[in-house]
Order: C-alpha cells, then structure tokens, then sequence
C-alpha cells in the first residue's frame, strides 16, 4: 500500500454540491465571476490598471495560458481565467512575519494547495534550517550566502538540478540556462517535460521543428478546424473567440475528446451581445467522443480512408507534388496502414465506422485542415507516434506550409515555449552550445542532463542533493505524488522562486528556502530605469511584457535579479559574463540572446515593434524541413492498444473550470456542475451500473500499474458523467498519485496521465457526506 498521506480537505468539501453540466462557456456567468472577484481581490484601482493593460500590445502578457494574441486587440483583451490569474497574483494581501511563526512546515503539509494560495503573497526570502520545521525570515545575502555554500559543496555540478515553470520570461530564462551550464551542469528540467515534450520530439523528428506551424490568422482561413484531447473553455479560453471567427468564415470545427466540453458545444462570446443575452455561437459540428488513448488508431483510421479514396480516384486526392517535393516514407505508410484492422480501430476508439467515416470525408472536402492538440494526447505511453500520425495525415494532402492549414499543439503555460527557445532544456543541441562557448567563452556542458521525472528519481535515490526551482509548484505538478514528495525531503537543500505559497514550500529538503519574485503584473525598476521583459506564445510570436503596479514589498526581486546575485555568489569570476550588468540594464541580455538563440537575430529592435515579431519556422514559412533527410517524413507507427482487465476503468487527470495548473482560484467547476468541492470522480452512468455503484457513493480509487504498487485515492464521490464508456475521469493534481514515475510516453519521458488503468471499491464516507 502506498503511505501517502493527502492534505486535510478545504472545508468547502463538506458543502459539495453537483448539478448537470453546462452546454455553454463564457457569457454573462464569467462576467458576473471575473469584475466581482477583480474588484474584491485588488481593490478598483488595481482592477483597471491591470485588466486594461493586459495582454495589450504596450502592456503585460497574461500570466497563464500560452494562447496568442490576435493582431488588433480589443479594449478587453482577457479571458475570464486570464482575469482571475492576475487577480491572484495581484492580490495586495501579504504574508504577515507572524506566519511563520504560527504555521510550522510540517502543518503546512496538512492544508490545501487552495490553502496554501489563499493567505497571500511572499514578501521576504525565508530560510529553514536544518534540524528546524519553521521559516524564518533571512536577508538576501546570507540568502545566497547558504546557496553558494550547498552547491560549492557538492562534488560534482550534476548533483544540482535546476527546475523551471513557463511564467519565467524570456530573459530570465536565458540567463537562468546560461548560469547552469555555467555552473556545470546540463541538468534544467521544465514543465514542458510534463506537457508537450511529446509533441516537440514526435515534430521534430518529422518536420523539423516542434512548434506549431499556424498563426493566429490561419484559424480564420481554415476550412476544418480538428480539435484533439484539449478544453478550450477551461484551458485557453480565448480561443474560443478565434474558433467562433473561424466558424463565422465558414470553417467546419470537429471536437475529439472522451468528456464532452462546453466550451466546443456552445461560445457565449461576453463581449458581443449574441453572447450576453442571445443563445451564442454552436462550435463542433462534430463530436467524437473517443476512448482513453484512441487518438492513434483514429488518425490511422482517417489516413487509411484518405489512401483507399486516393486509390479509387489516383490523382485525384493526395497532393502529389508536395508529396513527391517535400516528403518520404509515403510507400511504406501505404503499405503499413493497408493492413489497418477496423476492429482494432473500433475496440480502441470506441467509435462507429459512421462516425469516422464522416470525419474522413469532412477531411477529404477541405482544402485547408489545422488539427490542434493539447496534452489529452501528449500524456500516454504511445503519444510521440500519435503525434506523428496527426503529421501524417496533414502530409497526405498538403497540409503544411499554406495558409490555414497545419499542426498547431496548444501550450499549456504562458511562456514555456520561449523558455525552450532561450535554452531550458537538458538536450540542447551542439550548435546551441557552440554558439553559448563562442558568445560567452566558456565550454559548456555536453553530456545530456536530467528531466523532470529523471530528477525526481536521482532526488530519491540520493544523486542530487539540490533542487533550485524557478517559479512552478514541482511537488504537485510530477506524478506519483507520494515518490516525489519524498524525494525532495531526500535532498540537502531544495530553493523555490515563488509569488506565492503552494505545497513544494511544505515538502522541502533538510535545508529550505524561499525566494520571493515579482508578478508580471508589476513595474520592473533597476539601475537603468524600469525594464520590460519578453515571451513567445504558441504560435512562436514574441512580444515585450511590462507591469503596471508598483511591487508588492521592497524586499522582493525580479527572476532577472535574482539569478543575476545568485550566479555572482555561486560563480564569482569563474566565467566571464557580466551578471551585475545583466541585472542592471535587461537590454544586456538581449543582446546575447540575439547572437545565440535561433532566430532572435536583432532581437533588442525586434521586440520593440509593436506586436513584437514572429519567430521563423521552415516548414510553416517556406516547406522547408529541417530534419535529417531535409524532407517532411510520413512515418510507420505499430498500433498498441491498452488491455483493459473486465472490472477496470482507464484514468484521465483534468483541470477544473476554476484553475490554472497547480493554482485553484476556488473549488468549483461551473462547467462540469460541481460546486464547493474537489474530490470526485467522472463516472459513465452506464459503467456505473455494470460494477454495482451508484451516484453518489464514496469510492477509493486503486491504480493498478505494472510495478505492484497500491495507490489509492480515498473517499472520492462518485458523479455519473457523459464521459466515454469505460473511462473516468478526476481533477489533477489530485489523481497525480495514481501515476506511477515510470510510468511515462515513450521516447519524450512524460508522464502517462491520460491513461491509468483503476479499479473502484466502496469506501466509508467522509464524517461530512453531507454533499448533494
């Protein structure tokens, strides 16, 4: 049996109350949730100093999703959950001194990621001692003084790793990359390992670039718009607006997904009256409610229809110049999906050949097609190949590199996209490193480092004794929860750059400390005058962000400068980079990034432009493909099916409405009807039936993985859900215990968390089952 021990529930759980789930996102409801609570939290003045300059071309990017910015932007150019995460952020309630006092880490193990982020923001470093089970307020010398002093006393530099969130701006993240390997060491893990590492390996190994190949515009220009393994509604809203313009110029818009979501059923846009107080704009003309890992027989299954009407009509359907131009591998992918078994398809999927054959024939009318995907595909053990098999269908007719057609993966985190473009990543290529030795004058690391889940494993097997964290919640984020808390408590000393409180504060190592950052939402000042920073969204467009208000207390730092005195601490003169001028003047950094990063040539004139500038991208720009062979390459991928035992369901992890990643801005999920409470489970009202529970009964969730291990959920309540048969559904980070550490995609070394195989038990109820 697994001895993790979940938090003491909110309160609000015991107030748990569930209704049917909406058929419409956004309108007058998100309104009526995002002013009130804006003017709450930050007080009038805040508000409208921070949501009007929001994501606006002279203002500050959002803080949370990567979603771009449309070229001409409205006076509101926010989403309800955009409003909400600089609400949270800019929240001038501070952590009093007496906290630390009063709130042991040890209890601070007991509350709530909710909690935890609810009491305020960080204002002043915090140092745990050894031996001691409280913070306590620390100068930022001495600060630095005892992180110089753990890592000079390690024996080798790859006995530090150093973790990154995608908030860190573009800045930060280069010089963060360049102190690392300064340091020695290669080892700079990253949400992207977490999210879309699949996605960048299975892109780049078959057009070169793992990026997606859209702009903003191209979603307006598409004829059918395929939406795969994502929610718009609760994860980017702002899309929603650029499928409704889509859909008002014609686009056909396919929905594939286990759960049906609101927000790809029903757009009330808020800020057209049709949205307010008309019955909004019907998105999906099609909905594939697909099984649990399904995605790449789907895809198999559409690119067979797609071969088989090329057969019947030869010349007719593949665009055979491009093919013939641009591409290989097309013979033996014929030959390979020839032999396509629609039984296997259909035990996979769970879909009618109907069905599937009206995808493939909406696929055959359109002349321009984009398919979009978030991490409903990238987390499961066969993710990289069905990724590839998106690729493959979008070859077979010409599908990249022309306006309103390709493959545009949706990215989870405001800039975790130009943290891999500044350099955070533990495989960086040799021309990447060459161009840091010819910039910088020193030799970089060559060997590959440590990923997220490679470093939690060295954590817990005593290999690395440091963990600095940039900004994210790594604890709650990784999976198997109980592995990873103990392996950060299995360090010497653990560093988290934070705004805030979450639960890494509470599962620290022997040494602890807390660093306390500045919001985006606030004004940067150094030595040379306020300075701006830069991020780069998911369409690879990049684009200055400045903040607005005036810093929550005077003991905090930007990331800049705070990496800027940790490396002149750590490194001394060991390298001969100018860390002090760095932090004084931000245009230093540019400079460098412009000569080192791919690209970002003139980078400091670039990004002065208004809007900013786009990134290039061969195969988008011009159908070159950057791969081995400098062509596009269709790819042979076996089908594997997960065997589901009779009794057993297949687990998906989600957010709520009400989320951002790890951060909670309440405990409801206005979509799915679930109100004041987090711990349920999504149940198919038919699977319910077949293994004898009922709504409402309180389960434990055991995951049954290959390693024997026990994990288990306890006391969830069961909601019968329109959730694909056979699959379930709970809210991350939650069901994050459930996933074993190995347990990962092949290849990109993610997290499988779209596809854990549980089995359900009746459990006592909670002493305050008094939901309903």
């Amino acid at each position: 049996m697994n001895s993790y021990k979940p938090p003491v529930r909110d309160e609000t759980d015991a107030h748990l109350s569930v209704g049917p789930p909406k058929r419409s996102a956004a309108g007058l409801p998100s309104l009526i949730e995002t002013i009130p609570l804006a003017l709450t939290e930050m007080g009038p003045e805040r508000a409208v100093k921070t949501l009007t300059a929001m994501n606006q071309k002279d203002g500050f990017d959002c803080m949370s999703c990567a979603w771009p910015d449309p070229p001409e932007r409205k006076m509101a150019e926010f989403c309800e959950n955009g409003a909400k995460a600089v609400s949270w952020e800019a929240d001038p309630l501070k952590i009093p001194a007496t906290f630390w006092e009063q709130n042991s880490v040890s209890s601070l193990r007991e509350r709530s990621e909710y909690w935890l982020g609810q009491q305020g923001r960080l204002v002043e470093p915090l140092y745990k001692p050894a031996g001691k089970d409280h913070y306590q307020p620390v100068s930022w010398d001495n600060a630095f003084g005892i992180i110089a002093r753990e890592l000079g006393a390690l024996e080798s530099a790859n006995e530090a790793t150093f973790y990154t969130s995608g908030r860190t701006s573009n800045e930060a993240a280069f010089e963060y990359q360049l102190f690392a390997r300064a340091f020695g060491t290669n080892n700079l893990p990253d949400c992207s390992n977490m999210c879309h590492e699949s996605t960048g390996l299975a892109m780049g190994e078959t057009i070169g670039v793992g990026k997606s190949a859209v702009s903003y515009p191209d979603f307006a220009k598409s004829d059918l718009i395929i939406i795969m393994g994502q929610n718009p509604g609760t994860c980017h809203p702002r899309m929603l607006t650029a499928l409704e313009e889509a859909k008002r110029a014609g686009a056909s818009i396919v929905a594939i997904n286990p759960l049906p979501e609101a927000g790809l059923i029903n757009f009330k846009n808020p800020q057209r009256p049709r949205g307010l107080i008309g019955k909004g704009t019907d998105l999906a003309d099609q909905f594939l409610q697909i099984r649990l890992a399904g995605d790449m027989a789907l895809m198999q299954a559409v690119s067979k229809r797609v071969l088989d009407a090329e057969a019947a009509a030869p010349g007719a359907v593949l665009d055979h110049a491009f093919l013939e131009e641009h591409c290989e591998g097309l013979e033996e992918l014929k030959a390979h999906l020839a032999q396509l078994d629609e039984r296997d398809v259909q035990a996979a999927t769970g879909l009618r050949t109907a069905e599937i054959d009206e995808l493939a024939a909406r696929y055959l009318k359109a002349d321009k097609v984009i398919i979009t995907w978030a991490m409903g595909l990238t987390q499961h053990k066969k993710a990289v190949p069905t990724i590839k098999e998106i690729i493959n269908l979008l070859l077979l007719r010409g599908n990249i590199g022309k306006p309103g057609a390709g493959p545009s993966p949706i990215r989870g985190h405001s800039n975790v996209q130009g943290d891999r473009t500044m350099g955070i990543w533990e495989k960086m290529p040799p021309a990447f490193l060459d161009a840091l030795q010819r910039e910088f004058g020193f030799d970089p690391p060559r060997e590959p480092g440590l990923d997220v889940v490679d470093s939690i494993r060295a954590m817990r097997d005593g290999k690395v004794k440091v963990l600095f964290a940039l900004g994210g919640n790594l604890v709650t984020a990784v999976s198997d929860s109980a592995v990873a808390e103990a392996a950060i408590r299995n360090t010497r000393l653990s560093v988290q750059v934070s705004t805030k409180l979450n639960r890494s504060h509470a599962f620290v190592g022997e040494q602890a400390m807390i660093l306390p950052t500045m919001g985006r939402t606030e004004i940067d000042r150094q030595d040379s005058g306020p300075q701006f920073v830069t991020v780069e969204d998911t369409v690879c467009a990049v684009h200055a962000s400045a903040g607005r208000l005036e810093p929550i207390s005077d003991k905090v730092l930007s990331e800049v400068a705070i990496i800027s005195r940790l490396a002149r601490a750590v490194l001394g003169d060991k390298v001969p980079v100018d860390w002090a001028g760095f932090e004084a003047d931000y245009d230093t950094i540019r400079n460098h990034i412009g000569h080192v990063c791919n690209g970002c040539e003139d980078y400091n004139n670039k990004v002065r432009q208004s809007g900013g500038f786009v990134l290039p991208h061969p195969p988008r720009d011009s159908r070159t493909f950057p791969t081995a062979t400098g062509k596009a390459i269709l790819t042979v991928n076996d089908l594997e099916t997960i065997q589901v035992p009779p009794g057993r369901l297949l687990l998906q992890s989600m957010r709520s409405q009400d989320q951002f990643n790890t951060t909670m801005y309440s405990l409801n999920d206005r979509y799915r009807g679930v109100k004041k409470g987090r711990h349920v489970l999504f149940v198919n009202p038919a699977d319910l039936d077949e293994l004898g529970f009922a709504e409402g009964d309180f389960v434990d969730i055991h995951g049954e993985a290959a390693d024997g291990v026990d994990r288990v959920l306890k006391q969830f309540r069961v909601i019968g859900y329109p959730t694909a048969i056979g699959c379930v559904a709970a809210y991350f980070p939650e069901a994050n215990i459930l996933v074993p550490l190995d347990s990962t995609a092949e290849g990109s070394n993610t997290p499988a968390s779209k596809s854990v195989i549980v089995r359900l038990e009746h459990a006592t109820a909670p002493a305050y089952a008094g939901a309903r």
